[in-house]
């Protein structure tokens, strides 16, 4: 069975560690030969990455962000790689959800009703977050706040499931040694397809 692997890097800088630990995933992914791999590198493509009219008027979008819709459609399994800053994904991947993951596109409210259609079903996740706060921090001061609306109340909301996470840091104080490690790592996941 083919996969198709979508991974996104959610950060502006396309020199960050988080652009190499997509590399990394890609490298790995890239030696089962059954596996086809597409990316989206939120630093090189181009769009407005503020809703301007909320949900009351249409925004239309960039060729960017089409081809986007397009490759999340064609994807059974979406990685994103990006790091925590204040808690959560930074803003230019938030921008990028909110223009991308639309109604009619990711999920459709019913008439009349508070229930939606989860339009992205059939699609698994996984997300690399890097961060300089230590995990167990994270988890039990912080309750993994951007992990949560990452996982719940955005890919699962539209229907994305499992969702799994793999936390990397703290990255500031880390070693090269350590970076490789985590590197190597993350190859493997790809390797894997985790």
């Amino acid at each position: 069975m083919k996969s198709n692997i979508l991974v996104i890097t959610g950060h502006p800088d396309s020199q960050s560690f988080s652009s190499a630990l997509s590399d990394a995933y890609r490298k790995g992914a890239t030696e089962d030969t059954k596996v086809q791999i597409r990316e989206i590198d939120l630093s090189k493509i181009n769009f407005d990455p503020n809703l301007r009219f909320g949900y009351r008027q249409r925004t239309e979008l960039e060729e960017d962000l089409k081809q986007a819709q397009e490759l999340i459609r064609w994807a059974d399994h979406l990685v994103f790689v990006y790091p925590t800053w204040w808690g959560a994904m930074p803003a230019i991947l938030k921008g990028f959800i909110d223009r991308v993951f639309l109604p009619g596109f990711a999920f459709k409210y019913r008439d009349n009703s508070s229930l939606w259609d989860k339009l992205l079903k059939g699609k698994t996740a996984h997300l690399i977050v890097t961060s300089d706060t230590p995990s167990w921090y994270n988890r039990l001061i912080y309750k993994r706040a951007g992990h949560n609306v990452m996982k719940r109340n955005i890919l699962q909301f539209c229907g994305i499931t499992p969702v799994r996470v793999t936390e990397i840091g703290p990255v500031k104080p880390s070693s090269e040694q350590l970076r490789a490690k985590w590197l190597d790592k993350v190859k493997r996941l790809g390797s894997k397809l985790a």
